[in-house]
């Protein structure tokens, strides 16, 4: 399979080729996506939602009303969580909602998602993401040569300041360095943008030697 590189004013320079036999050497897994997609939902959640028990709820320590001869039902405590402003039963308590997966489940899930975007066309190199100036009409000018829209994965070699405040401000945007992409970013991106040295790095992750 074959590549286009680009310059940053959308114009191919360059051709590269993928070695056809390592694309199609692992099978299709959606089970194993699914699983590192959520692996890296739940990783992001706090996990310190929390409600009081009878026990913890203020007030209830008298008994409201005499046990018998009220005509009324019995009870115990005011906090019970029969009443208004009582005790929640069986209510979310502190926890850690983290998922691990393995080092080789985490390659082989990213090469699958690198597959799917490679397989859909929806991979574009770049010689280098560079501006000369950091402004945000630069970026979108940049977006719009590349002829890309929507949700915008912009993969660099390493971590760029002035590229990352150069996309900012555009909507569904996302500019990682290569040391942080996961299969989820990839994912849920509708396009990726990915400086070549950045790319080939990727793919050199995922078990890729040409």
């Amino acid at each position: 399979m074959e590549l286009e590189v680009k310059d940053c004013a959308g114009q191919v320079i360059e051709t590269v080729s993928l070695d056809d036999e390592w694309l199609e050497s692992v099978d299709d897994n959606p089970h194993l996506l699914y699983l590192s997609v959520k692996a890296f939902l739940d990783n992001q959640r706090l996990g310190t939602a929390k409600t009081k028990t009878r026990g913890e709820v203020r007030g209830g320590g008298r008994k409201p009303w005499p046990q018998k001869g009220t005509g009324r039902a019995r009870h115990g405590s005011i906090r019970s969580p029969l009443w208004r402003h009582g005790g929640v039963v069986f209510g979310p308590r502190p926890r850690s909602y983290y998922h691990a997966l393995s080092k080789k489940e985490r390659r082989r899930a990213l090469f699958l998602a690198l597959r799917d975007k490679i397989r859909g066309s929806s991979v574009i190199l770049v010689e280098k993401v560079t501006f000369p100036v950091p402004k945000t009409k630069e970026g979108a000018r940049f977006l719009e040569a590349l002829e890309v829209r929507g949700k915008v994965l912009v993969i660099l070699q390493s971590t760029d300041a002035l590229v990352a405040r150069v996309f900012s401000n555009i909507p569904g945007v996302m500019v990682k360095p290569v040391n942080e992409i996961t299969a989820y970013l990839v994912v849920n991106a509708d396009w990726i943008v990915a400086e070549k040295e950045a790319f080939f790095s990727l793919l050199g992750v995922c078990g890729y030697e040409g």
